[in-house]
Order: C-alpha cells, then sequence, then structure tokens
C-alpha cells in the first residue's frame, strides 16, 4: 500500500489530521480482520509459552521474531465452518493468508487445524489425527537434517489422506502410519490434495513447491517455499 503524505504548507494541524485519520483507518480494518476470523501477529507470549520445549525445542535456531501466529477459517468436508491456527515465518504468512482465504471462499475442505504443540509436538501424532500444520522446529524422518517446517517456510495439508511416501531398504515407507489406505492416488476421497485442484494451484501461484513433485520420495501433504 502506497500512502502520500500531505504537505506542512498549513504546520501541524495538517499533519495531525492525517495521522488521526490513517490510525482510524488500520484499526478499522484491523477489527474487519478480526471479525473475518482471519489475522496475522507477532507470536504472542501465550502462544510462544505454549510452543516451548514442544515446537520451539531447545535450541531452536529459528528466532522468535521471525515467527507469526496466523488465525484463519476454514471449512471441514461437511462444510461446517472451523477457527484455524498456525505458526509459519514472516516471509509466507501473507501467502498464507491470502490462500487460505481463497480457500474458504471455496469451502475447500480441511479436516483440522490447531498447533502441533496440541499433540506435543510430535508429528507422527498430528498427521495421524488429518492435522494441518506449519512451524514445527524437528527434523526430516529418517535423517539428520533440519525440516523446512523447523524455519516455519512449509506446511502439510491434510496430511492424513495426503501422506508421504519413501523407499527406505527397499521397503515402502508412509506417514502417517495409518494412512496406508490413501497411497493410491487414484482414488477418490474429499480431503485428497490432487494437480491442478485449487490447493495445487494457490500454493504454486504463491510459488511454493509440491512434495507430490517429487521424483525419489511422494508428499502430497506437504507445500514449501524456499
Amino acid at each position: 500500500m502506497c500512502l502520500l503524505l500531505p504537505g506542512n504548507r498549513n504546520g501541524t494541524e495538517e499533519m495531525k489530521g492525517f495521522w488521526t485519520l490513517l490510525m482510524g483507518c488500520m484499526l478499522a480494518f484491523c477489527d474487519i480482520s478480526a471479525q473475518e476470523g482471519f489475522s496475522c501477529q507477532a507470536l504472542p507470549d501465550a502462544v510462544f509459552i505454549r510452543m516451548q520445549g514442544r515446537s520451539y525445542a531447545e535450541g531452536c535456531t529459528t528466532p522468535r521474531e521471525d515467527l507469526r501466529y496466523l488465525t484463519v477459517l476454514h471449512y471441514n468436508k461437511d462444510r461446517e465452518e472451523q477457527q484455524g491456527e498456525l505458526v509459519c515465518h514472516k516471509d509466507i504468512a501473507d501467502d498464507l493468508l491470502d490462500i487460505f482465504r481463497e480457500l474458504h471462499k471455496a469451502m475447500y475442505p480441511i479436516e483440522r487445524m490447531v498447533l502441533v504443540d496440541e499433540y506435543g509436538a510430535d508429528d507422527e501424532a498430528s498427521m495421524r489425527d488429518n492435522n494441518t500444520s506449519a512451524f514445527n522446529f524437528r527434523r526430516i524422518s529418517g535423517t539428520k537434517a533440519l525440516s523446512r517446517h523447523s524455519r516455519g517456510m512449509a506446511i502439510d495439508i491434510n496430511p492424513l489422506y495426503n501422506p508421504c511416501i519413501r523407499r527406505r531398504k527397499g521397503k515402502q515407507v508412509v506417514s502417517p502410519d495409518n494412512a496406508a489406505g490413501y497411497t493410491d492416488r487414484n482414488k477418490k476421497h474429499p480431503y485428497k490434495i490432487e494437480r491442478g485442484d485449487l490447493c495445487h494451484r494457490l500454493f504454486k501461484a504463491h510459488g511454493f513447491t509440491w512434495g507430490g513433485d517429487w521424483k525419489n520420495s511422494k508428499d502430497y501433504q506437504h507445500f514449501e517455499k524456499k
């Protein structure tokens, strides 16, 4: 947003009037955003306390000030509206707000969206419950490398129905471990992410890559941004 500042021909009174008007507009915008159920803010103390020793684990290398707390509205497959919450990196906060506004308008089904801390930051438990989440300071399963979730630059959408499928020591490994019934991507179900569907198109339009396009493994729940 570009603002043109008034000149000072009429002295400080004109400037006072301008800033009063500007602050009024900003407060009105914040009120509207809150009423709509979509918001973005620096991590509140209460949220950061919830994350301590969980998603914000000891030794976390992502500064608190780089993270944002989002609230968004979403619908489940029964078209019931729900309030969701996410923690992500500040660099993708606006992207996610834009994406989830569009998904909400279209009633795109997302079953659940609470902080992974509600599961003790246990990624497997969160996925098993089909919980959509973003920030979690952790390593990629089976490796020593930090996940993009560790910076808040990745999000997993409806993970139970869009599992991660890898081969390890010649065997197929599915995450979460209760998602074997959803590895056949020819099957249809309400929470399935497909190439070209609204969710996929919106994330791609905002510069995210999709784990469903990976060659050596498939992570159909996963969108990340570099």
